[in-house]
């Protein structure tokens, strides 16, 4: 189903933008959270009674078809990934930086995958953590969309990364190159005596004090749910 929400004349208002077709779309909590309304508070921003975006979707990967006169990075018949709106549908509309380009390694389903998610990792780690080589970080929700990107990115930064998961996914997150890992069933990591330099609690399921506690004096927490 082609998305109608565009004309040419909302297209082409905005020069700086790219119409492409999508290859493959990914779902993301955000999606399940825009479909469900909750928690209830979203409702006053995204609709009251249903959603007011007609197609949901954000985590995209697919072809350039047409591009605005100020578009520079981009020509018809570029692999692209990214976000827009509207990721559900066959095509739509994006802003040239909200794409990439989509690494030849990659398949459309895999680039698809990495959107929102990888972004908001890159930001935790990066701009809220400033993670710097030789840091002790501590990544609660290692196993979930964002967490298993913040583990690698905090790695790639030469990081020491202890992530926090459920049983199941203990040996998952070890191979994605955490140090330590702990199991929150068994362990409560707010209860150990460790501290770290930058602690992410990507699921919000500990209070804000109980994760500044476990940084070292000068740390950095990042709370992102």
């Amino acid at each position: 189903m082609s998305c109608g929400a565009w004309t040419s004349t909302s297209l082409w208002s905005a020069t700086a933008r790219c119409w492409y077709a999508f290859n493959a779309a990914a779902v993301n909590i955000g999606d399940w959270h825009l479909l469900r309304g909750v928690p209830y508070v979203m409702r006053a921003v995204f609709g009251v009674r249903k959603p007011r975006r007609a197609v949901p979707g954000l985590d995209i990967a697919g072809q350039v078809e047409a591009i605005g006169g100020s578009v520079k990075q981009f020509r018809p018949g570029d692999e692209v990934f990214g976000w827009c709106r509207g990721a559900f549908a066959e095509y739509a509309c994006a802003a040239e930086e909200t794409l990439l380009p989509k690494p030849g390694n990659l398949t459309f389903e895999q680039s698809a995958a990495v959107g929102d998610s990888a972004f908001t990792a890159l930001a935790a780690v990066r701009d809220q953590g400033k993670v710097q080589p030789g840091h002790r970080v501590l990544v609660n929700g290692a196993s979930g969309g964002v967490g298993t990107f913040a583990v690698q990115i905090a790695k790639s930064f030469r990081a020491n990364v202890t992530g926090v998961c459920s049983t199941r996914n203990v040996d998952m997150v070890r191979s994605i190159g955490a140090d330590r890992v702990i199991d929150y069933t068994n362990e409560d990591f707010t209860q150990t005596g460790q501290r770290y330099d930058v602690v992410l609690d990507l699921v919000g399921s500990r209070s804000l004090s109980d994760c500044r506690r476990r940084s070292r004096p000068g740390g950095r927490t990042s709370w992102s749910a």
